[in-house]
């Protein structure tokens, strides 16, 4: 028997939905009958195609750390389709660096405020920001679903990455937190931790190093960033209507391989 997915005319935002895994994520939904939203700040994420792909789509010019700019996004989302049905908190940045850098008897380097302060605010601020404005609508129009983007790294860590890992593992947090505040309005949050996927940022590094990251993982490749957006869609789907409050690893097995 087929499963049937109900997501055919739900109202989705994607944040950082104008490449890699956001833009299949777009991709995804917008294939099952959604009307999507992205959310982005690269012009490249601007709808084209006929006029009812236009219908289906929009593009939203919004830094997700600005609450008035989300806002004012989630408003226009409403003011064209009525509803929220889906909130996917994608949108991330990393600036890596050593908390400290020890060379000889000194310190060499540091992770400044600067680069502390930018991942905080793109990703565990956004997430709590865009959350927040959509939630209402939500509660309105009688349930919804959020999903947050997490990562391998906020369940183990990884070296060079405190600020990156302190905001996925907040954004787990956040997604438990919020299972327990919003069920009772039939609200259902969940989580994705992915983990080494194939997006353009990735492919850009060198191969001695992309070949470390293979090597961790135990289907020994990279996931594609349609393997994400294929379990945002489980998640948000009929399918999964009694998932609520969880993490899914979608790390060819990077977990249980470190």
């Amino acid at each position: 028997m087929a499963i049937e997915t109900g997501l055919a005319r739900k109202v989705v935002i994607v944040t950082g939905g104008a490449a890699g895994i956001g833009r299949a994520t777009a991709e995804r939904f917008a294939l099952e009958g959604c009307r999507v939203a992205v959310w982005d700040l690269s012009p490249e994420g601007a709808v084209a195609g006929d006029d009812s792909e236009r219908e289906r789509a929009s593009f939203h010019d919004v830094d997700v750390t600005d609450a008035g700019a989300v806002g004012r996004a989630t408003e226009a989302v409403i003011a064209r389709w009525g509803r929220i049905d889906i909130l996917i908190n994608n949108a991330g940045i990393v600036r890596d660096a050593q908390l400290i850098r020890w060379k000889g008897d000194a310190v060499a380097a540091v992770m400044s405020d600067e680069v502390f302060d930018a991942v905080i605010a793109v990703n565990l601020k956004g997430v709590f920001l865009s959350t927040r404005a959509v939630v209402p609508h939500m509660i309105r129009g009688g349930g919804g679903v959020i999903l947050n983007a997490s990562s391998v790294v906020g369940l183990y860590g990884n070296f060079g990455q405190t600020n990156y890992a302190a905001t996925k593992a907040g954004v787990i947090s956040m997604t438990r937190t919020w299972a327990r505040e919003l069920g009772r309005y039939q609200i259902r949050v969940n989580a994705v931790a992915p983990g080494f996927i194939a997006t353009d940022m990735v492919k850009a590094m060198p191969e001695k190093a992309l070949e470390a990251m293979r090597s961790k993982t135990p289907l020994a490749r990279f996931g594609a960033p349609e393997d994400i957006a294929n379990a945002y869609l489980w998640l948000a789907s009929d399918a999964a209507a009694f998932v609520h409050g969880a993490v899914l690893s979608v790390d060819g097995g990077l977990v249980i391989g470190t």
